[in-house]
């Protein structure tokens, strides 16, 4: 699959300039109102009592925070964070090492959590319950397990697809929060912010128009902050007026409602080859050159939510809105 601008997983170009966007405390994070409220009292209460906080699992699509509040609990918090990803922890001794790296009220911070491999995650559950893990020491007859205690830590984890996490997993969460999309005003909020720390001229009505088009995403806001700001840097004398942010993002084929060519193409192929369905999600993976995955994780999400695909339970289904947007009749 060719990088899309509006992809939404990390990109190397996300990590250069990342670090100086991200807020560094929930008094300055903007959006997420329900997890910030919820978040502030766990926080306070444990600060209160000089303990750990308890395990957190944030859950939803790919750019909108996780990371970067896991960051946020540990400054609130006082404490050191350490940060890996399910993918990159291959065995149970590499684990063990981490965790036994960890000092008292650590936070660690398992990104893409669901992958972790099962034997990894074994030795999670006593770890993230009673802050201990046994290790098996030497072979055969003569192999025994010795109890290794470990300090009080707090496991933050972070997954795109909460389905996949394993029930005993999922039970050792005390806090689970579900990330949602952002309003265009919260959007707007946070590229005026990005602005002023890029030091980029921006008026009210661009930051607008680059919120409508960031799929509620503030990853992807502050991509097409940078993207822009190159073109009105060339053209509109270094300031994003509506009239710059407009002609960038219309040359970068992101529409007025932040679907790119990938999106319409999708979107196409429901109407042109299955009369806009319901189509299976096998079916439509096939006709697209795409594996399932990858539409549900990618694709999906921010079609179904602003209403261009509906889910039935014999397939997906494109909207009324969908023919609107493309500038089709819909079958009577």
């Amino acid at each position: 699959m060719a990088s899309r601008i509006i992809e939404t997983k990390l990109l190397d170009e996300d990590v250069k300039i990342e670090g100086s966007l991200r807020p560094q405390t929930l008094k300055d994070y903007i959006g997420q109102k329900k997890a910030k409220e919820i978040l502030r009292v766990y926080i306070e209460a444990a600060r209160q009592r000089k303990d750990s906080l308890d395990h957190v699992l944030f859950y939803g699509p790919p750019g909108l925070g996780k990371t970067t509040l896991a960051g946020i609990i540990a400054n609130e918090m006082g404490v050191h964070l350490k940060v890996t990803s399910g993918p990159a922890i291959e065995k149970p001794g590499e684990i063990a090492a981490i965790l036994n790296g960890l000092q008292e009220g650590d936070i660690l911070f398992i990104d893409e959590i669901h992958r972790l491999n099962r034997q990894v995650e074994e030795v999670l559950y006593p770890a993230m319950e009673d802050f201990a893990i046994d290790i098996l020491i030497g072979k055969g007859a003569t192999a025994k397990s010795v109890r290794l205690d470990l300090p009080h830590f707090t496991l933050i984890g972070a997954t795109t697809r909460a389905g996949l996490l394993t029930a005993p997993l999922r039970d050792r969460f005390g806090v689970i929060q579900h990330l949602e999309f952002y309003s265009v005003e919260e959007l707007k909020l946070i590229i005026q912010h990005s602005a002023r720390v890029l030091k980029v001229q921006i008026d009210e009505q661009g930051a607008l128009e680059l919120a409508r088009r960031s799929r509620g995403t503030p990853r992807l806001a502050n991509r097409m902050l940078r993207r822009v700001r190159d073109f009105a840097q060339i053209k509109y004398d270094g300031k994003i007026t509506l009239e710059a942010a407009n002609t960038a993002l219309d040359i970068l084929d992101v529409d007025k409602l932040g679907l790119d060519q990938t999106d319409r193409e999708l979107l196409m192929t429901m109407i042109n080859r299955f009369n806009g369905g319901p189509v299976g999600l096998e079916s439509l993976a096939a006709s697209i050159g795409e594996d399932r995955g990858t539409i549900e994780e990618v694709y999906e999400p921010y079609l179904i939510k602003n209403g261009f695909i509906v889910r039935t339970p014999r397939g997906r289904m494109v909207s009324e809105l969908t023919y609107r947007h493309l500038g089709l009749e819909m079958p009577v």
